[in-house]
């Protein structure tokens, strides 16, 4: 089951015999002081940086998420995508609980851009779902509801098939919807990662669809958490996770030897080029 995602001529295939496809991370100003006074300030080179940054390192698709206290996100996503639109010809992942802000920003995304995300909770089905219809885009389904993160992978798979019905009662083909199994630190709980892995296992078995991780979170408060975060995309990837935001300066080396190790680099050719560039 393939979902496609477009930019305004590049094309995105996010497919379970396919690579892993890596949507950059770093447009976000979660944690990220310096973005954060960039997009108070209007400087548009330093997120134009970060994306050049990104696309270098690999990514296929760049999140976009410019939710800053205090500034109008309505207003402002629409011009930030408008603006990396005309820079960059890689698809657009609009990033924001504001569907608002997420109705405004597609109206500016060229091709068919990913929503990050939905959820099990009603509210947010019925404000985002119908934005995607309209849109023809794809979407992100987070697998938690209005009780919060199941430590239960049967019912984190209940949940995705909540939001992949859902779907395609409003008209969303199926191939649309693309489920995040979620990951919680084991630093908290040894069993958070054995947990998301097999609520992979049991998404790819019964729904088919395309499968992306925030994988990073899994490693949370811990020290070397390089490491950690290298050991569980592996393993994930492994159960069948084929799309990752994540920053792909720290880990696309190691998505690309998953691919070459899985049969999904023809001849080693991605990895023999990719690496030789990065250690030139």
């Amino acid at each position: 089951m393939e979902t496609i995602l477009r930019s305004q001529t590049n094309e995105v295939r996010i497919d379970p015999l396919g690579p892993v496809v890596m949507i950059g991370e770093k447009i976000n100003p979660t944690g990220h002081k310096k973005l954060a006074e960039a997009l108070k300030e209007d400087n548009y080179e330093y997120v134009k940086g970060l994306a050049e940054m990104q696309i270098e390192h690999g990514a296929h698709v760049l999140d976009v998420n410019v939710g800053v206290p205090g500034l109008d996100e309505v207003a402002l996503l629409p011009g930030i995508v408008k603006r990396l639109a005309a820079d960059f010809d890689v698809p657009l992942c609009l990033d924001s609980g504001n569907p608002k802000a997420l109705a405004a920003g597609l109206q500016e995304a060229p091709g068919k851009a990913l929503v990050n995300s939905v959820n099990g909770e009603k509210d947010r089905l019925e404000s985002v779902l119908p934005l995607v219809k309209d849109r023809q885009a794809a979407v992100i389904g987070l697998t938690m509801d209005e009780q919060g993160i199941p430590t239960d992978p049967e019912r984190r798979l209940a949940i995705a098939e909540h939001i992949v019905n859902r779907a395609v009662q409003l008209g969303i083909p199926q191939q649309d919807v693309i489920i995040d199994t979620l990951v919680l630190t084991v630093g908290a709980d040894q069993s958070a990662a054995k947990v998301t892995l097999r609520t992979i296992e049991l998404v790819r078995e019964r729904l088919g669809v395309n499968i992306n991780l925030g994988a990073s979170n899994v490693s949370f408060g811990l020290p070397d958490r390089q490491t950690i975060n290298q050991a569980f995309m592996a393993l994930a990837i492994g159960a069948g996770a084929n799309c990752m935001i994540t920053d792909p300066r720290k880990l696309a080396p190691t998505i690309l030897a998953c691919d070459l190790l899985l049969g999904r680099d023809p001849y080693g050719k991605r990895y023999i080029v990719s690496t030789r560039k990065r250690l030139a």
